[in-house]
This record gives C-alpha cells, sequence and structure tokens, in this order.
C-alpha cells in the first residue's frame, strides 16, 4: 500500500492532496495562541495589578504560578480526553472556559479573582494544542495522508509567536486600555476561534468501531491527584523562598515518593515513569528544556517588573523595550525551524542565556538604553531557538507511539521551570523590583545557565548524528 494511504485496508474516498485547508487550521491556529500569549502577555501588566490592588512583587508571582500550574496538570489530562471524546468537543469546552476567565479578569473586584481568572485560563488554554494535533490527526486518516510539515510547522509558529510577542502585546494594552485589557482581550479571541471551530471544524469521528461504544479514557484520577498536590506544595514553597516553609518539603517528599510508586503500578500511568528511566536522552532534553524556561521567564517577568519600578519605564514604554526580544525570538524560531541540527543551535543558546544573565547582574537605574536593548536581545535569540530545536529532540528521541504523550510531558517540564521561575523573582524582589534583586536573579540564572551549557555540551545524545 502507498505511503499515501491510510492503513485502514481501505482506500479513502477523499483524492490525495486535498485537506489540510485554510479554514480547518485557521481556528486551531487561533485557539493555540491563547495558551503562550496569555503565559507572556501578563509580564508587562504585573506592576499595575499590584498597583491597583496594593500588592507586592510576591503576591503578583501567583498570576504566572496558578496558570502554569493549572496548564502542567490539564495539558495531558485535556489531550487523553480529545482522543478518548473527540478533539472538536473539547477545543469548543476549552474555548468556553476562556471567554469565562477573561471576563472574570476583566470584572474582578479584588485579588483573588485574578488568581482565580488565571487559574480558569491555564485550563481552557491547554484544550487547544493537545486538541489541534487531534483534529490534524482525523484529517490525515479522513484524506489518507499525514498531516503536511508546512501545516505543523504553522501551528509550532503560532505558538512561539504568539509567546514572543506576548510582552509587548501586554504593554500597550495596559497603556492604552488598562490591565484589565489584558484580560478582556481574551473575549473576542476566545468567540472567534469558537464561531470558526463550529463552522470549520468537522465533527468528530466516531469513536467507537464496529458499533460499540467509544472506550472510556484512561485518565488516571490518582496520579494526576497526587501530582497536582505535590506541585501545588512545590509552589507553596518556592512562593515564598524570603522565608521558607521548610516543613513543606516533607509532605512533597511523600507525595513525590507516593507518586511513583503509583505511576510504576499503574497500567495508564498519568506520568510514564518506565518511559523516562528507559530513555535517557529524552529525560536529559525535558531536564534542559525546563532549566531554559526557568532563565527565560526570569527575564520576561523579573527583568519587566524591575524595567517599570526600578527604572521608571511606563507599561507601554517597557513593551517596547521589550520589541526586540520579541522580534529576535520571531526570527530566530523560524530559523530553528529550518535547521537540521539539534546540538549547535542549543549551545548557542545556552551560552547567550548565561551571557544576558551575567549583563543584567551589572545593569542598574544608569545603565545605558542600548545595553538594556541588548540584554533583552540575548534572551529572545536563545527563545526562538530553544523551542524548536527541543521539539526536534523530543521527535528524535520519543517512542512514536507515545509521541502525544511525550510531547506534553515537554510542556509540562516548561511549566514547572516558569513556576520555579516566579519562586525566584520573589525571593529576589520581594514587594517591589529593584536594583539588588534584580542582581540577585541575574546572578543566580547566569549559574544555572552555566550548568546549561554543561549539560548541553556533555550531552552524548546530542553528538550523534541520525
Amino acid at each position: 500500500m502507498s505511503g499515501d494511504i491510510a492503513t485502514t485496508g481501505t482506500v479513502p474516498t477523499t483524492p490525495v492532496g486535498t485537506g489540510f485547508r485554510a479554514r480547518l487550521t485557521a481556528p486551531l491556529l487561533l485557539g493555540s495562541v491563547l495558551n503562550p500569549l496569555n503565559t507572556t502577555m501578563i509580564s508587562t501588566g504585573l506592576v499595575a495589578i499590584g498597583h491597583h490592588f496594593g500588592v507586592g512583587a510576591a503576591d503578583t508571582a501567583w498570576l504566572i504560578s496558578v496558570l502554569y500550574l493549572a496548564s502542567a496538570v490539564a495539558q495531558p489530562v485535556l489531550g487523553k480526553l480529545a482522543d478518548a471524546l473527540g478533539p472538536r468537543r473539547v477545543f469548543l469546552a476549552g474555548l468556553v472556559v476562556v471567554c469565562a476567565s477573561g471576563l472574570v479578569g476583566a470584572l474582578a473586584p479584588a485579588f483573588g479573582w485574578i488568581v482565580v481568572s488565571r487559574l480558569l485560563l491555564g485550563i481552557g488554554t491547554s484544550a487547544a494544542y493537545p486538541a489541534a494535533m487531534a483534529v490534524l490527526r482525523d484529517e490525515g486518516r479522513r484524506v489518507g495522508r499525514r498531516p503536511p510539515r508546512p501545516v505543523m510547522a504553522r501551528l509550532s509558529f503560532a505558538a512561539l509567536g504568539s509567546a514572543a510577542v506576548g510582552p509587548t502585546l501586554g504593554g500597550l494594552l495596559v497603556t492604552f486600555v488598562g490591565w484589565r485589557g489584558i484580560f478582556a482581550v481574551n473575549v473576542p479571541v476566545s468567540v472567534i476561534a469558537f464561531c470558526c471551530a463550529l463552522l470549520w471544524i468537522p465533527a468528530d469521528p466516531d469513536r467507537g468501531t464496529d458499533g460499540e461504544p467509544a472506550p472510556k479514557p484512561a485518565l488516571d484520577p490518582l496520579g494526576i491527584g497526587l501530582f497536582t498536590t505535590a506541585l501545588t506544595v512545590l509552589v507553596f514553597f518556592l512562593l515564598d523562598l524570603a522565608h521558607p516553609m521548610w516543613w513543606l518539603l516533607a509532605p512533597f517528599a511523600v507525595l513525590g515518593a507516593v507518586l511513583l510508586w503509583w505511576q510504576l503500578r499503574c497500567r495508564a500511568p498519568f506520568i510514564d515513569v518506565r518511559m523516562l528511566a528507559g530513555n535517557g536522552p529524552l529525560a536529559r532534553t525535558y531536564l534542559r528544556h525546563g532549566l531554559s524556561y526557568l532563565l527565560i521567564y526570569c527575564v520576561m517577568y523579573g527583568f519587566t517588573q524591575w524595567l517599570e519600578e526600578g527604572r521608571g519605564y511606563s507599561s507601554g514604554h517597557t513593551g517596547l523595550l521589550m520589541l526586540p526580544m520579541s522580534l529576535a525570538a520571531l526570527v530566530c524560531s523560524l530559523i530553528g525551524a529550518r535547521t537540521k541540527g539539534i546540538r549547535a543551535p542549543l549551545i548557542v543558546a545556552s551560552v547567550l542565556l548565561t551571557a544576558g544573565a551575567a549583563l543584567l547582574a551589572f545593569v542598574s537605574g544608569a545603565t545605558p538604553l542600548g545595553v538594556l536593548l541588548l540584554a533583552g536581545a540575548c534572551f529572545g535569540i536563545p527563545q526562538g531557538l530553544i523551542g524548536t530545536s527541543n521539539q526536534a529532540a523530543v521527535q528524535e528521541y520519543a517512542p512514536a507511539a507515545d509521541i502525544g504523550a511525550a510531547a506534553g510531558l515537554q510542556r509540562t517540564a516548561q511549566y514547572i521551570g516558569a513556576i520555579t521561575a516566579s519562586g525566584l523573582i520573589a525571593l529576589a524582589y520581594g514587594q517591589r523590583a529593584h536594583d539588588a534583586g534584580l542582581h540577585l536573579m541575574a546572578t543566580a540564572s547566569a549559574v544555572l545557565g552555566v550548568l546549561l551549557v554543561a549539560l548541553t555540551v556533555t550531552d552524548p545524545a546530542l553528538r550523534r548524528r541520525r
């Protein structure tokens, strides 16, 4: 049978060469930008939100962590639901939650409601990417061929590009609309994506065979609960490193041990520990990815807060100052997508992250503007290279049958890195961003950057040519 024909035993009625039209991919792209856009767009609004509600940097750090906490759990769960219940249903349900979260944030009367909005936002936006991948898979089965590379590249670029432009867009919204605009913008975007999805995404195919009902999703609720609880305890510890609650490490260790025990015995585990233990290259890719984004988000959130509170720039000006970083990330994501190798881009990215962090350790309120722009660019270039290169590494090293779960774990590693970054920012700044706090955060980031360089250069899997 030809490689362009689905291996179902029958030739599809749809001619090969059709399918994957713009109408199908448009709502998928629109929905997929919501999570990465909201993760970075908030960075230039944290100071304004803190001033409005009278809270400091240690409290606004929760707005970062809660979205990543929700996303780290929701992304793989919703991916499994998309496979079992149908991606169109999950995609539409996620957009409804996004719309609701935008309304809650835009109308929030107290800071606690902003935290709830970000929690809902993390859950709702997590449906888009795994559902989009499942929609493309189903379309491939319908037309008898795999999703074309350009379609997959557009999906990846939409996520990377929206994350890169988030700080600039957030700064403009805060300047011209107010910080509530960062939340309100999700309402029209989700409504448009919902309407387009209703019109252009085909109805979910029958998940059953021979008239039998579709299999129930194997969600491992105990594993999900243990993972969520352990991660929540870790977040509480990380967000108050200035006054560490060491006793939290005891329940975290117990929860982690029980989670490991259960995942080794569960038939359909939430995290496939056996697969990770037997796949060193993939496990190192997750470690490298999480550490890289820890450094990136330290700048994405910590540097922007310092530009406003330590340097005195407005949210709009801060967004414009982050524009070179955004443009560098966009350009380098395209370069990374076209690069065949993995090792060289990752080495360049890790070295630049370390250099950028070292540069920030010496800036102050009197530092020339050009140096600040250079520091931002040092983090923008790695942001573009790391996303595409580590994605290629996951595709290279993950078992083909588990590529969906492997991709979800890559996102989870990224979210854990971001959560750790928010804890480091809270420790460095306390209630207000200042020079000493920036220098502490930058020094810690530089040390971690050296570790990242060592991990990348010495990884034997990256040296081998495939």
